[in-house]
């Protein structure tokens, strides 16, 4: 068994953070899930030769500690597998589907993700958010990231996009209309905007439809990832 020397843990750390399509995966399930919907695992590194997980890919023995600076877990479990993971190509969604708009909160946008999937979104569009490989947003979608479409682009990209193949969009706002009495007639696509700032201008100035939760006197909003999956699912249940 190889045990991986200083320059392999070097480079291994620069990939890291400079490759947007490589994943550091730790757990097993999700692991088991990247590849079954194509991710190529290129690497696994553990403190332990029974800790490997049973995958065709160059294996190196190393110590707790590159394990710790490679999976971005407090307690990684002794394994870490790097995976290239490969961006799906955009088609049109024929069905709802979900846009984050400038997420920067990993945890948010995995969660959402995760929503989307139990909802029923056709796809995921991520608008200069944080990166689908980011560790904490895989862990929090708990692997849907693998099971649902995700186009990650920039604002304008998807705008041309957007107006392109002439998509409705959909955005919460305190002013909107009832979510609970709102019946889409066509696909609609749900915009969840950025933590601090909600949804962007630009992309707001192709929203024609602006939706909001009621809520009772003293909260003026909700986190991003309840009110995006709030809405995801009262759209799909119509």
């Amino acid at each position: 068994m190889l045990k991986a020397s200083g320059e392999l843990v070097k480079k291994l750390k620069k990939q890291k953070r400079e490759n947007d399509f490589l994943l550091f995966l730790d757990n097993q399930k999700i692991i088991n899930d990247a590849i079954a919907q194509g991710a190529k695992p290129i690497m696994a590194l553990a403190t332990d030769e029974s800790l490997f997980p049973n995958i065709n890919c160059e294996k190196y023995l190393t110590t707790q500690s590159v394990i710790q600076n490679l999976a971005d877990v407090k307690t990684p479990r002794g394994v870490v597998v790097m995976l290239e993971y490969t961006q799906d190509i955009v088609l049109c969604p024929k069905n709802h589907f979900l846009v984050l708009d400038g997420l920067q909160d990993p945890g948010n946008a995995g969660t959402l993700i995760r929503s989307a999937l139990a909802a029923g979104m056709q796809c995921v569009f991520m608008l200069d958010c944080v990166k689908p490989t980011n560790a904490k947003l895989v862990r929090s979608s708990a692997g849907a990231i693998f099971n649902i479409p995700i186009y990650a682009m920039s604002r304008d990209d998807f705008v041309e996009f957007a107006l392109k193949n002439n998509l409705q969009l959909a955005k919460t706002d305190m002013q909107g209309q009832n979510i609970f009495k709102f019946k889409p007639t066509a696909p609609l696509g749900v915009v969840v905007g950025n933590e601090g700032n909600g949804v962007s201008e630009q992309i707001s100035s192709i929203c024609k439809i602006s939706l909001t939760i009621p809520m009772h006197k003293g909260i003026e909003s909700l986190n991003a990832a309840v009110s995006g999956s709030i809405v995801m699912f009262e759209i799909t249940s119509k």
